[in-house]
């Protein structure tokens, strides 16, 4: 904690707790610990339903299996998660915050499968720490938008509620598509090429 000793004219003594001010102020500070804590989130939810013995309770949020979805819903989950408490605190000072939102999200959303099957389509092989990079490249490409979009203003958001509707519409895919799995490459689980739970 960064305590700071100053007086007023009165020579009363006053302490500043600097780290809340600082961090209520600087979007730059919020979006790189945004960036580590969907890290550290999708690494722990990556492995929370083999820990919890398959919990039908956690299978919405964490990866069930080795699919490129599983994979989505992880940087979904921590993106959103990490949105939700950002805009308690900063997200009213940013009249287009939910939008920039969910434009990021919807980037790294894109960028997981477009990575994953553009560099296995070029070797032809996977690798477990290219795909370790995609989901930290996709986090940080998603943090870096929103971070410009935030900055610049240049975002119109006219309906942030529907911006949120929309991100919500999204967590109810990822919940749905947790049970229930089209027979398509995207939901094939590449460890086993099984589907779903």
């Amino acid at each position: 904690m960064l305590f700071v000793l100053t007086a007023d004219s009165n020579d009363r003594a006053r302490i500043y707790y600097l780290g809340v001010i600082y961090m209520k102020r600087s979007l730059k500070l919020w979006q790189i610990s945004g960036f580590i804590f969907t890290g550290i989130a999708g690494v722990l939810l990556h492995f929370l339903y083999d820990l919890t013995r398959g919990s039908v309770i956690v299978a919405p949020f964490s990866a069930v299996n080795e699919s490129i979805w599983e994979h989505m819903k992880l940087l979904f989950f921590s993106m959103f998660i990490f949105a939700l408490i950002e805009y308690k605190y900063i997200g009213k000072d940013y009249e287009n915050f939910l939008c920039a939102k969910l434009a990021g999200i919807l980037t790294g959303l894109l960028l997981i499968p477009v990575l994953f099957y553009t560099y296995t389509g070029m070797l032809g092989v996977t690798a477990d720490w290219f795909n370790i990079l995609i989901f930290f490249i996709a986090s940080g490409v998603s943090y870096y938008l929103e971070t410009l979009l935030l900055k610049n203003g240049t975002m119109l958001c006219k309906t942030p509620q529907l911006a949120f509707v929309l991100l919500c519409l999204i967590a109810l895919l990822f919940v749905v598509f947790t049970f229930v799995q089209p027979e398509i490459p995207l939901f094939m689980d590449m460890s086993t090429g099984n589907y779903g739970i």
